[in-house]
């Protein structure tokens, strides 16, 4: 285990007070592929990993020279994970109580259906615009979100200039829009030319 500097970490003498934890054994890595192959459990699409995101940010945050941090969202059924990056490095994290599934009484309640599965079938459906019921549908998210994101920005000083949310899938990509709206911030734009002017992302530097 490295400090940001590059120097080995020492748990009795480290002055950071947090740590990142990241990557496992190959041998473990092996045993579960060898496991799911012996299941016929195979993938139907290739999705790039919580830690490689984070790093291609941290870089490409270097290549705008954008000097306010980024909020990256990554909202699952149950959860969300928050990450505060700047082009120093990982600065933040937290994992939020609040995710999709936390949207789905709000669903229900405002459309009047009849039960939550409804509302389910509903909101990943790709057939209704929810962007007008956006705000209350997050509402919860939002004050566990602006709650972290204030104490950032009171222990640092910095200010957060925009967000991304990376996982979304492409019929829950208009939430992205409606976080940022409600956060008062831009949504992060990846401009793809930054990849051929300076290559693939180095590392992960977490800033403790």
């Amino acid at each position: 285990m490295t400090k940001k500097d590059g120097g080995d970490f020492d748990s009795a003498d480290a002055s950071e007070n947090q740590v990142i934890f990241a990557g496992l054994p190959n041998e473990t890595i092996t045993e579960l592929q060898d496991l799911l192959i012996a299941k016929d459990v195979y993938p139907e699409r290739l999705e790039i990993s919580t830690l490689a995101c984070l790093g291609a940010l941290v870089d490409y945050l270097k290549f705008p020279k954008n000097k306010q941090p980024v909020v990256v969202l990554e909202l699952d059924m149950d959860i969300a994970y928050s990450f505060i990056v700047s082009q120093e490095g990982l600065l933040a994290s937290r994992l939020l109580p609040q995710g999709l599934k936390s949207m789905l009484p709000v669903v229900q309640k405002e459309l009047g259906l009849k039960d939550e599965e409804s509302a389910r079938k509903l909101f990943f459906s790709n057939t209704f615009d929810f962007t007008g019921m956006g705000p209350k549908l997050i509402s919860r998210l939002i004050n566990e979100l602006q709650s972290s994101i204030g104490f950032f920005e009171v222990q640092t000083g910095q200010s957060i200039g925009s967000v991304i949310c990376p996982n979304l899938s492409a019929k829950l990509n208009w939430l992205e829009g409606v976080i940022a709206s409600q956060m008062g911030v831009q949504t992060l734009d990846i401009n793809l030319g930054w990849v051929t002017q300076t290559g693939p992302p180095k590392r992960l530097v977490w800033m403790g």
